[in-house]
């Protein structure tokens, strides 16, 4: 009998023995005969026809061994005699051992066996890889159900997908991998892989080490080329050092057209016969040589070539040379625009066709969206195949989907397909797309196995004698059975194969069920499916259905699976959201850098499309393929650009990003870098947990404002320094920082980093080692964050930020400090004497090319801090094409500021401070910036609008101006602005008049100039006169002469004649007075007589005499007259006659000083044969008040306004020669109402006004006035004639600013020093008392005065006798003041005994 082995099954099998008769008459033992319902054997005989043995054809089963013999060779027949059997009969009891080992192995494998948890059988191996190498782990999982596999570093999950530039997970039959490309030294981590099914988990772990065979040279500038130290090759006994030039730059092409990429390599020194290796990458991946990708090395050059381009060809390309010493990198990107289309409109050709879950008759196409549309939206695609080898390609879909997927059936299994889609709209159909790699329609088992190759060493024979037994088994139901993909153009299904299913395979039904009904219809009725997945259409939008699975092979057809739940039909992918705002940074002069919000919503996001367009012209131009953070290349210079985003996924396009902002482009602008380092890392403030530091922006921006910085440190101990760290994850917006939970008595150092829009800086130098322990120091800190602006040839403003740590007491002033840069320490000099309480100065006197140092000192009321950084050195020299701000007053008398800047950047901003500090309250200026020029104008020019303006350029190199606005430039403006608000036509002469014949009279003047527009208007008395018989008008617009023609001049005639001009926005009015002794005058003249009834010449008015007495006087004619008080005559008899005078016509009632008793009606009549006549005057409360305004100073006062300095400030006084209760005076500064205070105060002493104010200051300059309600004009302001200087002389006064304490405590026998800072203008006199009685210097007593500025007290081995109370006295002709201060003396000893006696 025969005995054969049968592979995976490890099982022997003996059979019944039968005995055949051959032609010769030879006896042999034959097989038992087959089983009725397997398939018939074939007999191998040989030439004598002879039976030699059996061949059986090979069924498809769940056996490994066999499929795998199937497919590696062909079947080998060979003669079995019984002696080598025998000889073979040993090999097979070790083989049987090994048959049992696999069986236990493949029943974990197996999906049949029972379920069980996750087990590792191979486990992950640790490795340890070079700096810019891959590196892949491997495992192998067992388990049922199929574990999920999760990878993670240093136990954070990783996602590949998220990050396939880095990582690539893979899982195919039971075997993992993850695979770390282009390592570098944080990919140093443990790896875990996780398998977690419903039995549990297991898991792995595995270390990767990445190291670094050499590090990049600090002096290398050029980030291009890298030269690397300890990269010494023992094998040449060399180090290689490689250089890349001849760099090819960004390319541009088209689809269909040849590109070359080439670089010259110089490798030094040269060793025969060794070459480096030379690799080229598109995005990161190696590119290996194809019909589209031809690489050349000659050894020198290195050169790829893109034989057809096409989109997916775009991309960064990446040279790298690797050599014994290290590599060099050089990379460029490459654009390739599409093709010209045949039929304008039409869109361009998709892209990236790719083939994906290929099955024995099913496939998914998956496709990108072109960047261009065409002129409509894209109504859909359609794919076409291609079996390989022949040249017809088929369309797999009749009506156009949406989406860029779709799943291809129907293929042909074992036949190798390729694919390519093509785009269509209503211009009609694309070019199609680059053709996909070739798939082949197989069962995916059977396609991994194809890719490993034979599992073990094959011996070339198959001997079966009968099939197994589980042949012709109806197959059991699919398991699983969900939806994968629902649009609205069909739905997928997929699922497993069944557990039970027999050695012959199985096919498959699929079977649909309209939600609400109880009828299952079969889709494929006609041939069943191959693979475990089905794509359904024809389905109507929107319903729901169910569906399930059914198996068959040729034993029947199998139960069902169960449903898939209700399904509606229809798009489950929605379009993406629109993407943020996009952001264009200029790169160089024809290219910029786009950043943009991602889109928020948004699910299997392809990527992004950036289009940008010339303003002006609404035509848009793609910009890529496939970006994320993209850089723009080709741009037109001098061209204004602006750009949009679109976000794709497999579902379309999202609406557009809003249009960025304009960018203009023009030659010779420098790029956007990063900023340089910052400087000057100090230590501002010190407590025990925490630091507060401080530096200096970095003097160069990089073209753009600095956005922020980041603040590193590192402990030092014993003098070693250990590792940097972050401190603050969110950029600073400010130079200094609080460096918070520090350990106290530790050293630390400190880096910063400043960031702008185009990254982060280089590190600062790093700190000296500062100790975090309290400070106990009494004066401020050092002023922070010194900067310049508005350099010039001799002068320039310096800027400085207050210290953080105020010491003691507030910071109340400030002392900036200047040498030339390349003077000794020793030539420090002050820039001003008094203190600055500003945190800015204006340094004149500059040397124009010379370059100068500054630092800043903050002083308390202990004394005056250290220094602050040094700043510079600063070149005093104006930079070329610098502009002062100047101010305009326009047409409508708007006054504003005006600067302009011929030097803007991308980003450039005006900024506008008043007194350095930025102006954000709008109510005083509107600020209007357009291109290179920015207008500040006064909404409401006043006094409050006084100081200096400023105004500062961004991402410029300090380009700024300044104006300062006085009291006495405001007026000035003003003016202007009330002339051009209020134009004036200008007379040649003014009104005149002169007699004519016939008593006709003519008044008339001229204008300078005037329009053909101008209009005259003729008033008499306040009432507007036209031509007529009385009146004939003319005006020569020619000559400018007006003239108004009157008949004769009547009594009724008296009065003001005038002519009001208009001439557009001017005007003018000119006027002639007819009144009293002049009208009698011209009338008489005129008429030769004149009326002789009594009249009054002037009617009764007021006066007032220098003594206040109160007059009431008319002049008359020669008549009769009689005085009334309230319609009652003042006889001769009563006291009131006695008031009243007359003398030559003029008559006067001389009320005296006058009382609210003096109110009431005065009338004076005049009676005689020829006529009367009466004059009244009204004397009221109101009349009253206008009397007691006129005792005020600017009439009738006996002296002049005089300032008064005192001990405690000054006072401003005015002597009136009478005042009176009721009279009502307020006092103003600046026009505002003066309140009373403790430190400002008004009153009356006797006949004297005065205002005091006590301890002055810089806010009292300014002007000061008087109101007074006079009765008629309502408010009246008088100046008091007190000018600023005359203010600023007062606050000059004599004053000790600081310095001396309140109390000294010091021991017997000790040496006293004090010293005060004494100011005053001219410089005071100064002394020393004690006790009230003046000191005299000595040699017990030491008195110093220097500089003007500093007084001093030396008390040398002070005595309990010199205990008492002090006072420093400064005077000046501005006034006196003492700085008092008590010194106690005590003795140790005395102090020690009180002790022990109250002990």
């Amino acid at each position: 009998s025969h005995a054969f082995l049968l592979p995976f099954h490890a099982k022997w099998i003996d059979y019944k023995k039968l005995s055949v008769k051959t032609e010769k008459g030879q006896e042999v033992v034959k097989l038992s005969p087959l089983p009725k319902r397997a398939k018939r054997t074939y007999l191998a005989m040989d030439k004598d026809k002879e039976v030699i043995g059996y061949v059986i054809p090979v069924f498809r089963a769940k056996n490994l061994f066999v499929r795998e013999a199937r497919e590696a060779m062909e079947v080998k027949v060979e003669k079995k005699t019984r002696s080598k059997h025998v000889r073979e009969s040993a090999e097979r009891l070790e083989m049987s051992r090994t048959m049992e080992e696999w069986s236990e192995f493949r029943k974990k494998m197996n999906p049949d066996s029972l379920t069980h948890r996750p087990e590792f059988i191979v486990k992950p191996r640790g490795q340890t890889v070079w700096e810019g190498k891959d590196v892949k782990l491997h495992c192998t999982v067992a388990g049922w159900p199929k574990p999920r596999i999760a990878w993670y570093k240093n136990n954070v999950l990783i996602d590949a997908k998220a990050h396939s530039e880095k990582y690539t997970a893979e899982s195919n039959y039971n075997m993992h991998s993850l695979e770390i490309k282009n390592c570098d030294f944080f990919d140093t981590a443990k790896y875990h892989i996780s398998a977690l099914n419903v039995k549990g988990e297991a898991s792995a772990v595995a270390s990767v080490v990445v190291k670094s065979r050499c590090l990049p040279s600090p002096e290398c500038k050029d980030s291009s080329q890298h030269f690397w130290k300890n990269g010494f090759s023992p094998e040449h006994g060399v180090t290689f050092e490689t250089t890349i030039i001849d760099k090819f730059e960004v390319a541009f092409g088209s689809e269909g057209e040849t590109l070359s990429l080439g670089c010259t390599v110089i490798i030094y020194p040269t060793v025969k016969k060794y070459q480096p290796e030379v690799v080229w990458y598109r995005n990161s991946v190696p590119l290996k040589p194809s019909k589209w990708v031809h690489t050349h090395w000659s050894g020198e050059r290195a050169v790829l070539t893109l034989v057809h381009l096409n989109k997916e060809d775009e991309g960064m390309y990446t040279l790298r040379v690797n050599t014994k010493s290290g590599y060099d990198t050089y990379a460029a990107y490459v654009f390739v625009r599409d093709a010209d289309v045949e039929v304008e409109g039409v869109p361009v050709a998709p892209l990236d066709v790719r083939c994906h879950d290929a099955n024995k008759d099913y496939v998914v196409v998956t496709w990108k969206q072109p960047a261009v549309e065409g002129s409509s939206s894209i109504l859909g695609y359609y794919i076409d195949r291609c079996e390989v080898g022949t040249h017809h390609w088929a369309r797999c879909n009749e009506v156009p989907v949406k989406y860029a997927r779709f799943p291809v059936t129907g293929l042909v299994e074992g036949r190798s397909y390729v694919f390519r889609v093509r785009a269509v709209n209503k211009a009609g159909v694309s070019h199609p797309s680059r053709v996909s790699e070739a798939v082949v329609a197989m069962d995916p088992s059977d396609r991994a196995r194809l890719r490993a190759g034979p599992s073990a060493p094959w011996t070339g024979m198959i001997k079966f004698t009968e099939e197994d037994p589980t042949v012709g088994v109806v197959p059991g139901e699919p398991t699983d059975v969900v939806v994968t993909e629902a649009t609205k153009s069909y739905v997928v299904l997929a699922w497993k194969p069944p557990a039970q299913r027999g050695h012959e395979g199985v096919m498959y039904y699929i079977e649909k069920r309209i939600s609400g009904t109880d009828t299952w219809q079969r889709v494929n009725t006609g041939i069943p499916v191959k693979s475990p997945r089905f794509a359904l259409f024809d389905l109507a939008e929107g319903k729901s259905y169910s569906f399930r699975v059914r198996c068959c092979n040729s034993a029947g057809v199998g139960e069902a699976s169960e449903s898939t739940g209700e399904v509606i039909v229809g798009d489950k992918l929605d379009l993406p959201s629109a993407p943020g705002n996009p952001v264009a940074t200029r790169n160089t002069d024809t290219s910029v850098v786009v950043s943009w919000g991602a889109s928020k919503d948004v699910q299997h996001l392809v990527g992004y499309y950036i289009e940008c367009s010339v303003v002006g012209t609404d035509v848009w131009m793609p910009c890529n393929n496939k970006p994320v953070r993209f850089v723009c290349h080709g741009l037109i210079t001098g061209a204004n650009y602006v750009f949009k985003v679109k976000a794709v996924n497999a579902a379309g396009y999202s609406q557009s990003s809003p249009n960025s902002d304009r960018l203009l482009y023009s030659r010779g602008k420098p790029a956007v870098t990063v900023p340089g380092k910052p400087t000057g890392v100090t230590l501002q403030e010190a407590f025990k947990d925490y630091m507060v530091l401080g530096w200096n922006a970095p003097a160069n921006n990089g073209g753009a404002d600095i956005r922020g910085y980041f603040v590193d440190y590192r402990t030092v101990k014993g003098g070693v320094a250990g590792k940097w760290h972050e401190m603050n994850h969110q950029a600073l917006t400010t130079t200094s920082y609080k460096a918070e939970n520090l350990k106290e008595r530790l050293f630390y150092q400190f880096q910063v980093r400043a960031v702008n829009m185009a990254g982060v800086s280089k590190p600062s130098l790093p700190s000296a080692p500062l100790e975090c322990k309290e400070w106990t120091i009494t004066v401020p800190g050092v002023p922070v964050g010194l900067h310049v602006l508005e350099v010039r040839d001799t002068s320039v403003v310096v800027l400085w930020e207050p210290p953080v740590f105020d010491g003691r007491s507030p910071v109340n002033g400030y002392y900036l400090d200047v040498k030339e840069a390349s003077a000794g320490e020793e030539c420090w000099k002050g820039v001003h004497e008094k203190v600055n309480k500003m945190k800015y100065m204006k340094v004149t006197g500059l040397k124009g090319g010379a370059s100068y140092v500054f630092h800043v000192r903050a002083q308390n009321l202990a004394g005056v801090g250290k220094p602050s950084a040094v700043l510079g050195p600063i070149l005093a020299q104006t930079r070329p094409g610098t502009k002062e701000i100047y101010v305009d007053v326009d047409d409508d008398g708007v006054i504003s500021m005006v600067f302009e800047c011929s030097e803007m950047m991308e980003g450039s901003e005006f900024v506008w401070s008043k007194n350095y500090k930025e102006i954000t309250d709008t109510s005083r200026l509107t600020i209007i910036s357009e291109r290179g020029k920015s207008r500040a104008i006064f909404n409401s020019p006043s006094l409050e609008d006084l100081g200096t303006f400023s105004c500062v350029v961004t991402n410029t190199d300090g380009i700024s101006s300044s104006y300062t606005l006085t009291e006495e430039g405001l007026k000035r403006l003003l003016d202007i602005s009330h002339d051009h608000k209020f134009p004036v036509i200008p007379f040649k002469n003014e009104m005149a008049m002169e007699l004519l014949e016939k008593g006709r009279v003519r008044f008339w003047t001229q204008v300078e100039k005037c329009t053909s527009d101008c209009q005259v208007e003729y008033v008499f008395n306040d009432v507007i006169i036209s031509q007529g018989k009385k009146y004939i008008m003319n005006f020569d617009k020619s000559s400018g002469i007006i003239e108004m023609f009157m008949d004769s001049l009547e009594v009724t005639d008296e009065g003001t004649f005038t002519f009001n001009l208009v001439d557009g926005k001017a005007k003018g009015t000119t006027s002639l007075v007819l009144i009293g002794d002049a009208f009698t005058f011209l009338f008489v003249q005129n008429s030769g007589s004149f009326k002789r009834s009594p009249h009054f010449v002037e009617y009764l008015d007021f006066s007032v005499t220098p003594e206040c007495d109160v007059l009431l006087k008319c002049k008359v004619i020669e008549t009769n007259i009689t005085w009334s008080k309230d319609c009652i005559e003042i006889a001769e008899d009563d006291e009131d006659a006695k008031k009243i005078e007359r003398q030559d016509g003029e008559l006067t009632f001389n009320i005296g000083k006058i009382s609210k008793h003096d109110a009431g009606v005065y009338e004076v009549f005049l009676r005689d044969e020829r006529g009367k006549d009466k004059s009244t005057f009204s004397l009221t409360d109101m009349q009253i008040s206008a009397c007691l305004c006129s005792f005020l100073p600017t009439a009738n006062s006996s002296s002049e306004i005089k300032v008064l300095s005192t001990e405690h400030g000054i006072v401003l006084y005015s002597t009136v020669t009478y005042y009176h209760e009721d009279l009502r005076v307020g006092w103003l500064h600046k026009d505002g109402k003066i309140a009373a205070s403790e430190r400002v105060k008004s009153g009356v002493t006797g006949d004297q006004l005065w205002l005091k104010i006590n301890e002055p200051t810089e806010k009292d300059k300014g002007k000061y006035s008087m109101d007074i309600f006079d009765g008629k004009d309502g408010v009246k302001r008088l100046s008091l004639m007190f000018d600023t200087c005359t203010c600023i002389s007062c606050l000059d006064r004599a004053r000790v600013v600081g310095g001396l304490p309140d109390v000294v405590a010091i021991q017997e026998g000790k040496s006293l020093n004090l010293t005060g800072n004494v100011w005053g203008e001219p410089v005071p006199e100064v002394s020393w008392t004690k006790n009230e009685k003046v000191l005299v210097s000595d040699d017990h007593y030491k008195l110093k005065f220097e500089h003007n500025k500093f007084a001093s007290i030396t008390i040398a081995a002070v005595s309990t006798a010199d205990s008492g109370k002090y006072a420093l006295v400064v005077k000046n002709k501005y006034g006196t003041e003492a700085g008092e201060f008590t010194v106690s003396v005590y003795n140790p000893e005395e102090e020690e005994s009180k002790e022990e006696k109250k002990d």
